[in-house]
């Protein structure tokens, strides 16, 4: 059982490995207690799993393509009875509700698998016939990959990049954040279970300075594909740039909502308290700034406010927990920080801001109360920073024209979402916002068939659909003479 666990291994070439040398404790954020170690693997651990996956490499693309989704489709139902299993272990991990893993997590990682060995059979290459000639062009598998993915949504991003990856014929070697490595190492147990051919999947634990640099500067590595950090996105460019590998980073957001008077009101308003406060904020896609249309600013307000004190943080265990903990000390010190800049930058605390103190089993765990700001400058550096906790900004404006100034305003440009009945106007401002998502009258709304990143600071690339099994391929035209 998850409660037993003292100590996980890597997966590498079909088998766990627990070699001797340094360790990371894995805390539990709700209880705020120490229940695992994993290894910080070093550069000799990670050479093990990229020759694992190399020699695995041939025999794995030789494959056809349905018999590589017959794999997938195994995979997905070997988690698939796991789910109870691997939803504890998510929240154990994370400090999320036991409900929300339940509910979206897991069977998400359930549905990457499915949707990426549905897919594969229609992956089709290209022909273009022309007088005398013909050109084809092949998508061929790069070899071995490395994918790497954060730690709010563990097994649903982890996934996310390794279906689409083994699906195109690739090895891989994934590094899961060192914080929440559980379902990671419950995926190489369902590897196995499902018959999944040794040493095409391996996973290696340990910090990214130790082990994720050593992975990303391999020159055996083919393409990475990492969702996290801005600055960590940036350090692994610079890496891998210089040595033109594929890259696809997914990286941070400052995402904004823009709330016009002649929305649905209810339903706005239900939503951007979802969209604001849902995995404690700490979701890439969360709508931390919310501009709302000067008319309704008070009452919208007030009644935001007011369902957000209403909301139900504890145990994430209980049913009736809307949030749960924090997913670090450090974070949570991170988030109090924001809110005390937010003050001396001239801002108002309209609720929260502060740490929560719980009773009984989850006394030591780290809890944060949903957070409500406003009175702060656009610019300013809580408007300007990724947060990544229950904190929101509101902020009232006069024109389409503004909203759009304050909604591009800041680096990033992940996602954005419009709140009106216009439909002239959301015409009118969706191409012009600078997102790579824009959902309408909506939030966290996905078709896995779609493309997903962002731009400026949030990301390059994109992921889903064809253009994650593009990403994961390497194009080669031929052309001859009829």
């Amino acid at each position: 059982m998850v409660s037993d666990l003292s100590e996980l291994g890597n997966f590498i070439d079909g088998a766990f490995h627990f070699p001797a040398g340094p360790t990371i404790d894995v805390w539990e954020p709700a209880v705020g207690e120490v229940y695992a170690q994993i290894p910080d693997s070093d550069a000799a651990v990670v050479n093990s799993a990229i020759v694992a996956a190399q020699t695995a490499f041939p025999a794995w693309a030789a494959l056809e393509a349905e018999q590589r989704a017959a794999y997938l489709f195994q995979l997905a139902d070997a988690l698939e009875a796991r789910l109870p299993e691997l939803a504890q272990a998510e929240s154990k991990d994370t400090g999320k509700p036991l409900w929300l893993a339940q509910s979206v997590d897991i069977p998400r990682a359930v549905r990457n698998f499915r949707f990426f060995a549905s897919a594969l059979p229609h992956f089709a290459s290209e022909s273009h016939s022309s007088q005398g000639f013909l050109n084809y062009t092949l998508r061929q598998p790069l070899g071995v990959v490395a994918c790497i993915s954060p730690w709010n949504l563990p097994l649903y991003l982890l996934t996310w990049k390794i279906a689409p990856a083994l699906a195109a014929g690739n090895t891989v070697v994934a590094k899961p954040s060192e914080i929440t490595p559980l379902t990671a190492y419950l995926l190489g147990e369902i590897a196995i279970q499902a018959g999944l051919p040794a040493g095409v999947l391996n996973l290696v634990m340990g910090s990214g300075a130790k082990t994720g640099s050593a992975l990303t500067a391999d020159s055996r590595i083919k393409a990475v594909s990492f969702t996290g950090s801005t600055r960590t996105g940036a350090e692994i460019a610079r890496v891998v740039a210089p040595k033109f590998k594929k890259l696809s980073l997914e990286m941070g957001g400052k995402n904004a909502a823009i709330v016009f008077a002649d929305c649905d009101y209810e339903k706005t308003l239900e939503t951007l308290l979802r969209a604001a406060f849902s995995n404690q904020g700490q979701i890439c896609l969360c709508m931390s700034r919310v501009l709302v249309e000067a008319s309704i600013y008070d009452r919208f307000k007030a009644d935001f406010v007011a369902r957000a004190q209403a909301i139900q943080v504890g145990d994430p265990l209980l049913p009736d927990s809307r949030l749960g903990a924090l997913v670090s000390l450090p974070h949570l010190e991170k988030v109090r920080s924001y809110v005390d800049l937010a003050i001396q930058e001239g801002g108002s605390v309209l609720c929260g801001g502060t740490p929560l103190q719980m009773q009984g089993r989850i006394e030591k765990g780290w809890y944060f109360a949903p957070t409500v700001l406003e009175g702060l400058s656009a610019n300013c550096r809580t408007n300007q920073e990724e947060i990544f906790g229950p904190v929101v900004s509101l902020m009232p404006f006069e024109s389409e024209s503004e909203a759009v100034d304050v909604a591009n305003g800041t680096e990033y440009g992940l996602a954005a979402t419009l709140w009106t009945n216009d439909h002239a106007r959301v015409m009118r401002l969706s191409p012009v916002l600078q997102a790579g998502v824009v959902w309408v009258n909506c939030w966290m709304e996905r078709d896995l068939r779609t493309p997903f990143g962002g731009v400026k600071m949030s990301g390059l690339g994109r992921e889903g659909g064809w253009d994650s099994l593009c990403f994961f391929t390497e194009p080669k035209n031929i052309c001859f003479a009829q």
